[in-house]
């Protein structure tokens, strides 16, 4: 399975690792530490040497009961970042649901757009449309940040997230989008409560059945914290199980914090993928020798 992004085709037979870089003040659990452009880079440049298959840049915090931030300041953080970060070698994606935002940061060589609405604010689809190539990420959020989490998602929220995600990518590819472009995120913590954020990755399967490559984004996520009661600060390992879950049940590509200790976690992950695949050619081979 590939994603295909501006400049990278990116393979998804093995699970990704998609390394955030919040370039705000605010941001729910690192806000503040990046907040600089140059502060920025060294945490791109860190986040690769961890293990990172990709960079997500955003400038604008989406925690539950965040304020919008307006146009020029959003630039004004991301744009200094991903005119760097594009010189890293590795695919940059740029978190935001503004238009004008995404059309300048793909004119600077971001390759996908990473968004929370998906594509739903007036003209965002036009500007991923009109891209010959950039990967896109479509998310399902109930609401908005403002009132996510005061009146969440009533009922079973899985086929709620389906039907959504589905009509999404298929508004996106009748505006002529390559479905290899296109990766689904479910959205954990944006308007759900934690049984319905639990019941997503239990049952990711159904969301798999779509069709599309699958993200995954735990990490560090409140309904971690209500299930291990542990502060935002604290949860590391929480995020890193959630992570090797969701890969476990298809995702191929998780959005953390923390990429290093996520990376060693896939890594014996991979490894024992690899060695139940051989110990089953080898059976198979003297169940029927040649």
């Amino acid at each position: 399975m590939i994603w295909q992004t501006a400049r990278f085709a990116m393979d998804l037979s093995r699970p990704r690792i998609m390394g955030i870089v919040n370039a705000t003040p605010d941001s729910f659990s690192d806000g503040g530490l990046h907040a600089t452009a140059t502060a920025a880079l060294r945490h791109c440049e860190q986040l690769l040497l961890d293990g990172a298959d990709m960079l997500d840049i955003g400038g604008e915090s989406t925690r539950p009961g965040s304020p919008a931030v307006p146009l020029d300041e959003e630039l004004a953080r991301v744009l200094p970042v991903v005119r760097e970060a594009v010189r890293l070698g590795v695919p940059v994606s740029v978190d935001t649901y503004k238009p004008e935002v995404m059309r300048q940061v793909l004119d600077l060589g971001a390759d996908i757009i990473n968004d929370i609405w998906a594509l739903r604010q007036p003209g965002a689809a036009d500007v991923v449309a009109a891209h010959p190539s950039c990967g896109v990420c479509l998310m399902h959020m109930h609401r908005n940040p403002q009132t996510m989490q005061v009146a969440p998602m009533d009922g079973d929220g899985v086929p709620q997230v389906l039907s959504f995600l589905e009509h999404s990518a298929l508004h996106l590819r009748a505006l002529g989008v390559e479905k290899s472009r296109i990766v689904l995120d479910y959205g954990i913590g944006f308007g759900k409560s934690v049984a319905q954020n639990f019941a997503l990755l239990a049952r990711q399967s159904e969301l798999l059945a779509l069709g599309y490559p699958l993200l995954a984004g735990w990490s560090r996520k409140s309904s971690l914290g209500a299930v291990t009661g542990l502060d935002v600060s604290e949860r590391l390992q929480p995020s890193v199980a959630a992570a090797l879950l969701a890969v476990e049940r298809g995702a191929r590509v998780v959005r953390v914090h923390d990429v290093r200790e996520t990376a060693q976690a896939l890594a014996v992950w991979q490894a024992m993928h690899q060695q139940d695949r051989s110990d089953r050619n080898t059976h198979n081979n003297e169940e029927n020798p040649a």
